[in-house]
């Protein structure tokens, strides 16, 4: 697997991942699947101990990420953003090869193709090594949609909003009453929670900074669903 060290929040669909080293924990992106979905490797540098965001496609893609040699970091957990195809399509491929425990809200495990080992909801934590995961619980693309937020005490925050908060809106809802829930909790939970040099990483598509999109917050809500 080739990964490009530069990080700049872009990948191409088949192209190299991209990997971003914070202090305790890196970061590598990969896009997979014909809807360019994004992953995303979290490892503990002390433990080497592993987490995937959304095994969303490709199987032998994100194996490859992980990697084959002796010294490749130990999966551990395998966290869902929400339940939609395009974001578990190999869910179970990925969780049998190396024994992961799977997690996900419970609100969205009934269309997941392997039962989650753990829920998780608002203000749960979820471990990767020695690092910590907060977890966000964003109500309207789906019922039980999450969002992942690490807070590096070396720098800025890190935050993986699945679908539910990308470059330019919200993700896309199905009724006025889910997007005025989505657009409530993303304020809430997000941008009046957390600084704008907080970035933020997408289910598809290219990263942002909350300072670059809180700007935009009325005009979405304007806009509406």
């Amino acid at each position: 697997m080739d990964v490009v060290e530069e990080y700049t929040g872009h990948v191409e669909p088949g192209g190299p991942a991209a990997r971003r080293v914070l202090d305790a924990l890196t970061i590598t992106k990969i896009s997979v699947g014909p809807m360019d979905n994004n992953a995303y490797l979290l490892v503990c540098r002390n433990t080497r101990e592993a987490l995937l965001v959304d095994a969303a496609n490709d199987p032998e893609r994100l194996s490859d990420l992980i990697g084959h040699d002796d010294d490749r970091p130990t999966l551990r957990t395998i966290v869902t953003t929400h339940q939609h195809q395009d974001h578990w399509a190999a869910l179970g491929a990925i969780a049998g090869a190396y024994g992961a425990n799977t997690i996900a809200h419970e609100e969205d495990a009934g269309a997941l193709p392997v039962p989650p080992d753990r829920f998780v909801t608002q203000g749960d934590t979820v471990p990767v090594g020695d690092c910590v995961l907060e977890v966000i619980h964003l109500r309207g693309h789906t019922p039980g949609s999450v969002a992942l937020l690490y807070r590096d005490p070396a720098g800025h925050g890190h935050l993986f909003t699945g679908d539910s908060l990308f470059p330019g809106g919200v993700g896309r809802t199905t009724s006025p009453e889910h997007f005025t829930s989505l657009i409530n909790d993303v304020k809430s939970r997000i941008f009046d929670k957390l600084p704008d040099d907080t970035w933020f990483y997408p289910g598809h598509g290219d990263d942002s900074t909350l300072g670059a999109e809180r700007p935009k917050l009325d005009e979405w809500r304007t806009r509406g669903w």
